[in-house]
Order: C-alpha cells, then sequence, then structure tokens
C-alpha cells in the first residue's frame, strides 16, 4: 500500500554525468522514501518534481534548464567541480527551484538528505497549488503568475511573515490577501481568526485611532458606547491595510493605546498591505515612514500586470464567464472574440479584463457560442488586429539589448511557443503540432532534443 507521503520524482542525467552517481542518489533518495526514476525526463509528466545532475555548466545545460522548468520543478544537483557564484545564479535564471553542490568524495546520503528536503516541501506548495481554494482564487497557468502564487503559497502556508503587496491597480492585490488568509488558518498559532480590511485611502488623523485601536464610551463627542478597532478583531487573524501607501504621515508617526483608556490591549495577528504606490521612493523622499516600511514588508510579492501575462487572458475570460453563467450553461467564445480579447489593451488589468466580459456576457443571448457582435460597438477595433505586437517586440528588444544572437533568439520562440501550445492542449502532441504547423514527427523530434541538450 502507498504511503500518504509517497513522492515520486524523475532523475536525469545531463550527458558526460557518471552513472553511478544517478544510482546512488536513486538508492539514497528511496531511504527516505522517495521514488526516483532514471530515464528521459521529457516523457514526465506536466508540475513533475525533477533532479538534473551535471559536472559542468554550459550553455546547453542552461537552455535543458529552461525546457524542463516550463513542466516541472526543478532541483539542479552540480556532481562535478565547485560552480563559480554566477553560474549557481544562472542555473536558477534558467530555471532551477534550487542547486545543490555534490562535493568531490562526498557522501551520497549527504547530498540525498538536503535533495528530500527540498522535495517534499516542493510537493507540499505543488499540493496547496492544485487545491480548489488556490484555482479558484488565482486564476492562470503563465509562468510569471504560476511562480508568484507559488511563492504566496509559501510564505501563507508555511511563515507567519508580514507581507507587502505591490502592483498596478486590478492585479489581485486583494485576492492575493485573502488567499494568504485562508492557506494560514490553522497553520500556525495565530492563522484561525478572521480578516479585517481596513481602506487607508478613507482614514483620516482625527478618526485613525479609533477605527485601528477602538475606544472606551464616552472618550469623545459621539461615543456613545465602547467600541473594537481594526487590532482587537484581527486577533488571531490577519490585518489587511489596503493602499497603506496612502496613510498620512501624522498617522505612521503615532502610537495608540485605546481611546479613553490607559490599558495597553494585547493581540495578535498577521499583517498583510496592499499599495500601488513605490513605497521605496516614498522612504527616499519622506513621505512614507523607513521604520515602518521595513515591519510591513516581512516579505514582498509583485502581481504582474496583464499585459506581462497574455496567456492567461482566456483562461481568466473563461472563468469569469463560469461565473456569470447561470447554473452549468457552458458558453465557448468563437474565434474572432478570442482574437479580440487577446489583443485588447488591459489598463485596469485582470478588473479591466473582468468588466469588459461582463459587458459582453449581459449582451449575448440563446444558444451557442459567444461572438464579436456580443461586443458592445464602442469597443469594437477600428482595424484589423496587428501581430508581431508591442509586447513581442518589447521581449525582442530586450533579448537584443542583452546581447542574445538571433539564432539562440530564434531557437528561445520556437521553444517557448512549443512549450506554450502542449500547455494548452495538456500535452496532446498531436494537437500542439497542428496548431503549430509542423509534423507530430518533427515536435517529437524538438522534445526529445530538450532531455539530450547539455
Amino acid at each position: 500500500m502507498e504511503r500518504p507521503d509517497a513522492l515520486a520524482v524523475w532523475l536525469h542525467l545531463v550527458e558526460q554525468t557518471r552513472r553511478e552517481a544517478g544510482l546512488a542518489m536513486v538508492d539514497e533518495l528511496a531511504k527516505a522514501g522517495i521514488t526516483a526514476s532514471l530515464g528521459d525526463a521529457s516523457a514526465a509528466p506536466r508540475n513533475a518534481l525533477g533532479v538534473v545532475l551535471f559536472e559542468a555548466w554550459s550553455e546547453g545545460l542552461a537552455e535543458l534548464l529552461s525546457a524542463l522548468s516550463a513542466r516541472a520543478t526543478l532541483l539542479a544537483v552540480c556532481c562535478g567541480p565547485a560552480l563559480s557564484a554566477d553560474a549557481m545564479w544562472a542555473a536558477l535564471a534558467a530555471g532551477a527551484s534550487d542547486l545543490l553542490q555534490w562535493p568531490a568524495g562526498g557522501a551520497a546520503a549527504d547530498v540525498a538528505a538536503q535533495a528530500a528536503a527540498r522535495l517534499r516541501r516542493w510537493q507540499a506548495v505543488q499540493r496547496l497549488m492544485d487545491s480548489a481554494a488556490v484555482q479558484a482564487s488565482l486564476v492562470g497557468n503563465s509562468p510569471a503568475w504560476r511562480a508568484l502564487v507559488r511563492n504566496v503559497v509559501e510564505v501563507a502556508a508555511f511563515t507567519q511573515s508580514s507581507v507587502l503587496i505591490t502592483g498596478e491597480t486590478g492585479t489581485g492585490k486583494e485576492q492575493i490577501a485573502q488567499l494568504i488568509h485562508r492557506l494560514g488558518r490553522g497553520a500556525a498559532a495565530g492563522a484561525a481568526g478572521e480578516m479585517v480590511v481596513v481602506d487607508c485611502t478613507t482614514l483620516s488623523p482625527e478618526l485613525a485611532g479609533s477605527e485601528f485601536f477602538g475606544h472606551e464610551r464616552g472618550a469623545f463627542t459621539g461615543a456613545a458606547a465602547a467600541r473594537d478597532g481594526a487590532f482587537a478583531l484581527a486577533d488571531g487573524g490577519i490585518l489587511f491595510l489596503d493602499e497603506v501607501g496612502e496613510l498620512p504621515l501624522p498617522m505612521q508617526e503615532q502610537q495608540y493605546k485605546r481611546v479613553g483608556s490607559n490599558t495597553w490591549q494585547p493581540t495578535r495577528f498577521r499583517l498583510v498591505c496592499a499599495t500601488n504606490r513605490d513605497l521605496e521612493a516614498g522612504v527616499a523622499d519622506g513621505s512614507f515612514r523607513a521604520d515602518l516600511y521595513y515591519r510591513i514588508a516581512g516579505w514582498r510579492c509583485r502581481p504582474p500586470p496583464l499585459r506581462e501575462r497574455q496567456s492567461d487572458i482566456l483562461p481568466l475570460a473563461q472563468h469569469f464567464i463560469r461565473l456569470l453563467a447561470p447554473g452549468d450553461v457552458c458558453c465557448e467564445l468563437d474565434p474572432a472574440l478570442k482574437e479580440f480579447l487577446l489583443t485588447r489593451d488591459y489598463p485596469g488589468n485582470v478588473r479591466d479584463l473582468r468588466q469588459t466580459v461582463a459587458r459582453i456576457w449581459h449582451r449575448h443571448c440563446g444558444p451557442g457560442p459567444i461572438t464579436i457582435g456580443d461586443v458592445p460597438p464602442d469597443e469594437r477595433p477600428r482595424g484589423a488586429a496587428v501581430w508581431p505586437d508591442s509586447c513581442f517586440a518589447s521581449a525582442i528588444r530586450h533579448a537584443v539589448d542583452l546581447g542574445v544572437g538571433l539564432g539562440r533568439i530564434t531557437q528561445a520562440a520556437g521553444d517557448m511557443a512549443i512549450q506554450l501550445v502542449l500547455e494548452q492542449e495538456n500535452d496532446n502532441n498531436q494537437r500542439a503540432a497542428s496548431r503549430l504547423g509542423v509534423t507530430d514527427r518533427a515536435l517529437q523530434l524538438r522534445r526529445k532534443a530538450w532531455s539530450t541538450a547539455g
């Protein structure tokens, strides 16, 4: 019978790596309850965990890590000469989640113990990422979004750190705060209470003390009864300060007891703050207190704007339609409407997309797919969709500025297109090949080349 915490991973040996090292790693991981399959990583299931053993850093290895990391969480293990700091950072940049050094003459058991600890943690994080709570609240599968969700899940479930969420309006900052609350409930002491939201844009210096700390009866004119403030209400849960960058400087400087009382009230909560302002710039110009910034920024995250996660536009649109559609009604988007949604600008990010989809949905009627006729007349494009667009040009410009040659740009663009389509087609090679305009065999050979690179 399989153990409840059973974990299976794949292990890939880069060319020239001693097979004995791989076999020793397989044996030691087995002692830790982890089954490692030594073989071709290209056939591994998506969202799997993998270990890549190599002896020397190379550009080919970077390409391999980049290709494999699109479908798996990778631990890279160097069992050759010690790597330079630059090579270690390059391995992470290429897609490895962590890198271990297996020193010459070092025991396989020691490095396997380090590997097992990381693989177990990543397994727990992946299970949470696949849970209904996460899937329903943070929709998207683009690399940038998945990286953010992974970090949010880990900090929410395995720490009680304060969290500062920064980013443009409409990128999902409050949804992230709500997920931190849900995942943290019961995970540690002080995580079982409610989430109390304070909108800092509505606070005035005169009433801030009462809002945050509560007041006693008769503490000021109109205080007809005692009232708990946000600090007391958030005890055992989360205090979420929305738009904390708008907190006026005088309110940052004061310390309060409960208004009208001389007694300090104990409370324990996790502090989560969000803002679309650059607080580091505020610290530099004196508009935001440095000591407060470092208290609230125990861990920082920045949800990417929608233009940096364009592959999530259609999944998000379909998610919003499912929320709007009554019962189990299924409404597909016709191809022209998909193109419209993919090429439209969203200055308000995900919130803007949601409102756009709602306007289209409310014009739709009857059976069949939602069509371009459902797009409000004043929102219809004036001409044909343009591609390559500005986002594509920006990515190419960035590569050129980094000194990347044309051959590597072409290779990377092709590999990325394959990875994205395979992801959308649930790893169905035949459907992916058809969409990309290549033969099934050609796509299989391209994928096989990824696993033998390095």
